[in-house]
């Protein structure tokens, strides 16, 4: 297994509790939009506790970008994370993947589920291939929001929060559900691509698949 150990440039959070990491880019090293690796902190102790993590910046970068929900109170990977800040070091390890952009569609993200679709949405927007692209945004409440300001310039109004506590009249209240996908599906040869956590996913794919949309054409990570 290829190992690539790398210095962390800058961090900072994009929420209140998500962090973005942009680390140096090893020579050669390459990657799809929609991908993903395996990184390791190096430090003693934690460099084989490997967790994977999808890019977000575009393979063009000369640079890496990950951005990482930190879930404290585990003692887990991003916990540790929380702590590693420019001039430390990762470690990454081979390419993988993770979501693939098959055509036009519509995005479902809940969370953190977002990550995938982050450098897929940039890229899109660098080919001007943004005709057809809706994303449904689930989250609690509006601070939670993940590059929201990028996202509604990239999207504008094909980009709908939803959010489980707002008082907002330009986000949507409540969950993502089958009302809700109904008024942005539009059949024929569309993609729904979906991605957050394992619950939220399945329960997305299980209403698509009864809103009659063809198990080929929804698209999760693999």
């Amino acid at each position: 297994m290829n190992r690539h150990i790398v210095k962390v440039l800058k961090s900072d959070f994009v929420t209140h509790n998500v962090k973005r990491f942009v680390v140096e880019k090893p020579e050669g090293y390459s990657f799809v939009a929609g991908q993903a690796t395996d990184i390791a902190i190096n430090r003693p102790s934690l460099e084989n506790e490997l967790r994977p993590f999808t890019f977000t910046c575009l393979n063009e970068a000369g640079h890496l970008e990950f951005i990482i929900k930190i879930y404290k109170g585990h003692d887990g990977m991003t916990e540790k994370l929380d702590e590693v800040n420019a001039g430390d070091e990762l470690i990454l390890h081979e390419v993988f993947g993770t979501i693939s952009y098959k055509g036009p569609g519509l995005f479902i993200a809940g969370g953190a589920g977002i990550t995938p679709f982050i450098a897929i949405l940039r890229q899109l927007q660098l080919r001007n291939e943004l005709s057809g692209i809706t994303l449904l945004f689930g989250n609690r409440t509006a601070d939670d929001i993940i590059l929201h300001d990028e996202l509604k310039d990239i999207l504008q109004d094909k980009f709908i929060n939803v959010l489980e506590i707002t008082d907002d009249p330009g986000m949507k209240k409540g969950f993502i559900n089958s009302e809700l996908l109904k008024q942005y599906l539009r059949g024929g040869d569309q993609y729904c691509y979906v991605c957050g956590p394992d619950k939220f996913t399945a329960i997305m794919v299980e209403k698509l698949l009864e809103l009659g949309v063809p198990k080929s054409q929804i698209i999760i990570e693999q």
